[in-house]
Formats: structure tokens, sequence, C-alpha cells
């Protein structure tokens, strides 16, 4: 049975941010592909066209060298990770109507066409600019290859843009004893030329744009900081040896990656349209009545938000209806960690757990908003059980084997339910509004109240008492034909987010699970014998997903190690530091440098500013009101972003994530002892 919105049919293009193309996919890629599918089909079920396109992220120095290192070209490098992306988006139900790559010659043809378009307008311009060189490789250098000792605090093995241990941030040619990463050669400076989008010239429509309701208040006020500080020219060149494609008319100059990535969405359209019809302008024209939608993280909110709209509006496309970004996961409240077994590859997971498990989890607790969501497993655990297979599962079950033990398979022509079965179909209005707003924990919420109502009335009548008296089969019938009509609604409602059981749902049913409009009607429907739709979860399948993706770090060990006198401190050089409860009154992230958050702290008298380099770590909402550690009486220490009164006390572990120190209980201003 199909109930198509056929009123109104809207024309809806969606994208979900590119993968890159040089490893697997983890749970925290398929937050972002779950909520976009989620999206998607809601939109096809209520019968709109809606068109979900996708590909990997296939160009870039880290993928040149990935590839070299496994002794493969880049092309037969993308190529691999393409198919093993696929095959685990598709494990999980993510419906693309196409998955492409960058690495396209429709994603090059758009990527010239827009360059070409901003250059004639005046919007690219060329300087020389001083850069760290590798001699041995011949290979300019980003910060995150080349790493010494900090200039600062002298601690070694730091990047060349930021020490994680004091929160310091310099450019590489400050960092000491610096060599390349990759070569372990001493880098050089070196003068080259580069190209740059003049990114400010669009300033005033930028901000007209993120003020215009397209994006979440909390990223359109992020958004407005950069905008107020004011924008910097944007480099989109790189130096050869490079994989990505050539800047016309400049031998040896590449597009950065970040140019042609979301150029990939129209590499990726434009190829979808020559496989199956269709006019690439009717999407990306500037006259469009189409609905264009970005769904991405919220790490990347300065390209979507920002350079994207400017260089579409530069070259004459439209620009997007709307971004819309989601927070970080976590999982049991931290950081996915290799060594605890909580950085969850999707082929993993999928070799332990059913996709629909975790869609349904996601969608539980997703919002329309960008805070975090975290995984914990022993909650995810028991909301599948009690929801799916407790609540919403365990309807057609109790009712089913009367309907065709009893009945033939067949539901009652007419019953004197009706004012209840009316109940859930009315709800199709707000449970799709819920939907259409990215408000899904809300509409899961929802529905499980039908659930409950369902079971409630299931439970009331009894039928499997009720069938101990032969003149009681009429109610038998009708009270199960019930329980099965409020089981098709619900289903029907879950489709956007369990689309296996879904499927397995409607073969029980016999019927398409169409948009609710309420004009359904199952009377005198015959329905399949029932199977099980979903099992539990049982704790040993997570035990073992857990166990399968830990990585035991390697740690090396010196047999002996020479210490210097000078690097041992006395007893009373530690009683000079003066270690003080703070709790964080807020945290932001810090334009301009990758690793620090810039957090507010409340010392008991008084407030401090402290730049941290834990950014990695920790997204800024979730640090408010966590009591933390802070070495109180450190020398303040200028920085390009500001002043640090202090710093915050963290530990690394052997994956690389970083912990803060906390005290839960203790007050800000207490010392540590």
């Amino acid at each position: 049975m199909s109930s198509e919105n056929t009123v109104n049919p809207r024309t809806i293009l969606v994208t979900s941010a590119l993968p890159y193309a040089n490893g697997p996919l983890h749970l925290g890629h398929l937050l972002e592909h779950i909520q976009t599918d989620i999206w998607v089909r809601f939109q096809k079920q209520r019968g709109h066209r809606c068109v979900y396109v996708c590909a990997d992220d296939a160009h870039g120095t880290p993928i040149m060298l990935r590839a070299e290192e496994l002794g493969l070209t880049p092309e037969q490098l993308i190529a691999k990770v393409k198919k093993e992306h696929e095959r685990d988006l598709q494990g999980f139900a993510i419906e693309h109507d196409n998955y492409y790559t960058t690495h396209s010659e429709e994603t090059r043809h758009y990527a010239e066409l827009i360059y070409k378009r901003a250059r004639d307008g005046g919007y690219i311009s060329q300087r020389a600019i001083v850069q760290a060189f590798d001699p041995e490789k011949n290979l300019f250098l980003s910060d995150r290859y080349i790493k010494g000792r900090c200039p600062k605090c002298n601690t070694d093995d730091q990047y060349g843009d930021n020490c994680e241990a004091c929160g310091a941030t310099y450019s590489p040619t400050e960092l000491l004893d610096a060599v390349s990463v990759l070569s372990g050669a001493t880098p050089v400076e070196r003068e080259s030329e580069h190209y740059f989008f003049r990114l400010a010239e669009f300033t005033t429509l930028l901000k007209e744009w993120t003020r215009s309701g397209r994006l979440q208040e909390q990223i359109a006020n992020k958004l407005s900081e950069w905008l107020d500080s004011g924008l910097q020219e944007w480099d989109i060149s790189r130096d050869a040896p490079y994989f990505g494609f050539e800047i016309p008319d400049a031998p040896g100059k590449y597009f950065y990656v970040w140019l042609d990535a979301p150029i990939g969405y129209m590499g990726s359209l434009a190829n979808l349209l020559e496989r199956t019809g269709g006019n690439f302008d009717d999407y990306w024209g500037a006259d469009s009545a189409a609905e264009v939608y970005h769904f991405i993280g919220k790490d990347i909110i300065n390209f979507h938000c920002l350079f994207w709209p400017a260089l579409l509006h530069a070259a004459g496309f439209r620009l997007p209806s709307a971004v819309f970004a989601h927070g970080f996961l976590t999982v049991n409240g931290t950081k996915m960690s290799k060594s605890r077994g909580t950085f969850i590859k999707a082929e993993t997971y999928l070799q332990h757990l059913e996709a629909d498990y975790l869609r349904y989890y996601f969608a539980a607790k997703l919002g329309a908003g960008v805070d975090d969501l975290d995984l914990n497993l022993t909650d995810f655990i028991q909301r599948v059980n009690s929801d799916l297979v407790g609540k919403v599962v365990n309807i057609a079950s109790r009712c089913a084997g009367f309907i065709n033990k009893r009945f033939a398979g067949r539901l009652i022509d007419e019953h004197s339910e009706a004012d209840l079965v009316q109940a859930f179909a009315q709800e199709a209005g707000t449970i799709a509004q819920l939907y259409e707003q990215r408000e899904y924990s809300k509409a899961i919420r929802t529905i499980m109240k039908l659930a409950d109502r369902a079971n409630q009335y299931i439970d009331q009548h009894k039928p499997w008492e009720l069938a101990r008296g032969p003149d009681n089969l009429p109610r038998v019938h009708e009270v199960c034909s019930v329980g099965i009509v409020l089981f098709y609604y619900l289903m029907a409602y879950l489709k956007p987010v369990l689309p296996v059981t879904a499927a397995k749902a409607e073969e029980f049913l016999q019927l398409e699970l169409g948009w609710p409009d309420g004009n359904e009607s199952l009377g005198s429907h015959e329905i399949a014998k029932f199977k099980p739709l979903i099992q539990r979860i049982e704790q040993a399948q997570v035990d073992a997903m857990i166990e399968a993706s830990k990585e035991q770090s390697t740690v090396q060990h010196e047999e002996s190690k020479a210490v210097n006198d000078d690097s041992e401190i006395s007893i009373d050089d530690f009683f000079k530091v003066d270690l003080r409860v703070a709790r964080v009154i807020s945290a932001e992230y810090v334009e301009g440098a990758d690793k620090l958050l810039q957090l507010r702290l409340d010392v008991g008298d008084h407030e401090r500013t402290v730049f941290s380099g834990i950014r990695s770590a920790y997204a800024p909402e979730a640090l408010t009101d966590r009591l933390v550690v802070l070495v109180a009486n450190l020398k303040p220490r200028k920085m390009r972003f500001g002043v640090s009164e202090g710093m915050v006390l963290a530990a690394s572990g052997e994956d690389g994530g970083i912990f803060l120190v906390e005290t839960p209980g203790a007050s800000p201003g207490m010392q540590v002892s």
C-alpha cells in the first residue's frame, strides 16, 4: 500500500560530506551518512523527487604518500578504497543515487569551469610565498609533515604549528631541530608562486547568506566571528608533485583538494544525469527551483559555509538551500579509542551486529542541533532490545500467529476500533514535520508512545485468553487485526530509520509501507506467515566487536637511557607548582589553530583564560562545567591568539588520545595536593 504525497512534489538534491579515500570508514562517518539517509528516505517515501549523491574525496598529498607507501599508484589506491567504502555504506543500507569519486572528468570539468569564471571575474590573485621544503622528497611540506622540539617548552616530537604539551603556537621555521616526517631531512625554506581566491570580496554576500535562516544558529554565530574579524585570501593551489587536477594554464600547479572536494558534489550529480537523463542546471543553475542541502560535520563549516558559497556565486551557480551540521561521535563518553576497542570500523561492526540497530540508536539520539552524540554501548543494547524487539516487533509477533492459524492469514473486514486506528494515522503530520526538521529523536519518542499504546491495547484485551473460548474468536480476530494495523502504521513511520526491518515487514504484511495519509484500509487484507523481523542484541556480540576493534599499540622501550641530572627536579621544586581546581565556564574553537581550544575558567575568586591543545579530544560544548586541574602559578604566555593564563593538566593515552585530569566533587579554587 503506497500513499504518496503528490500535491506539491519537490525536487531535492542532497549530499553528505565526502569520505577521504585513504582509509576505511568508521562509525563516526556512519553518523553523518545515516542522518542523511534517513532524511532522504523520508522525502522519497513522501513522494518527492529526492536525489542523494556522494563520492570519495580522492585528491591530496596524503593519498599520494599513502599510495607510495603501499606500492600502489594513487589511482589504484583510490579505486580500492572506493570499493571498500561502497561495500560498507551499502552494508548500512545507505541508499545513494550515485556514489562517485572526485577523481573524475566531470569533477575536473566543473573545477576548471568555476576557476576560470572566478579568474575572469577578477577573484583570483597570485603571489609568491615561502614554505618549508623537503630536499630529499622534493616536496613542499604542510605543518603536519614537520616535527621537532617546541621552541617554548623544549618538548620533543611536536608538529610544526602547535605544541601539544604547552599549547604554544608557532611557525614551522621556529621549531627546534625540525625534521621532515617523510624523510627525516632538515626542511629548507623555498619560495613558490601560489594562486588565491579573494574571499573577502564576498563578505557582504556571506554575512547576508549565513543569517538568512539557511544555517543552524550556533553555526551562523561562529561564522559571524570569522566574518567580523575579516576574511583572508584562500590559498587554492599546491605545487607538484601532487595528486589532483592541474590548474589551467599553470603547469606544475594543482587545485588544492578542498577546492575540488565540494565540486565533487557537482561531478557526482553530472555523472548520474549522464546515465539517467536530466538537466544539470535544474539543480545547480542560478535560477534553479530545486532545493540543495548539504549534511556535514561541524568541523568543516568554513569550507561549506564560506568558501563554497562564495565560489558558487563567483561562478554564476546557485547557493545551497541550507547546510546542516552535526556534532562528533563519542563512544562510552570519550573519544573513540583503538586501545579500548571503541574506534570501531564500519566493517567490524557489520561482522557482529545488524545495521538497523545502529541506525535506530543514532536516530533516537539525533536532533537538529550540532551537539555531540555519545554511543553508550550499554544503553545501545537496552534501547534496541526494549524499543524494537520488546515494543514494535512484539506487536506483530503477538498477533500474527492467531491471524495465520485461526483466520487463514486474513484480517477482519471491519472493526470497532476506528478511533484508535485514526489516532495513529493522525500522527503522520507531526512525525513528518519532525523528520523534515531533522528532529529524529523527537520523532522516535512520538512513535514509541504509539507503540506503547498499541501494546497496552493488546494487553488490555489479551487475545491469548480470549482464544480459549470458541465464542470469543470474532473478538480475537478483531483485536489481532487491529494490532496488525497499528503495527503497519508504526513500521511506516519507522521505515526511513529501519529500511532492512521495514523490507521484512513489507514481506510479512504483503504491502508497501507508504507514508500514511489517513485513507489506509487493511480490511480483509491477507498477511504472510510471520517470521522474526529482528533479533535481540546479546552482550557477547558487543563484547566481540570491541575485542575485534582493539589494536595493540607498539611501544618501543630503550634498554638503557641516559638521564641528565638537570632533567630531574627536587621535592622543593615540585612544591612550587600551585595546582588548583577550576570549573570550565565556556570553551571555544580558536580560529587559525587546528589543536587549540580557548577555555574560560572559574578559579574560585577570579576567572582566567587558558589556551589548551585538547581540540582533537574534546568538543567545546562537552567541556562546560567540567572541573579540571589548573597550573595556577605558571607565568602567563602571550600567544598570537591572546594571553594564556595557566595550563590545564591532561594525560595522553597509548592510542594518542588526550584525557583531561578532572576533579569531580571538588570546588573551584581548591588546591590540589
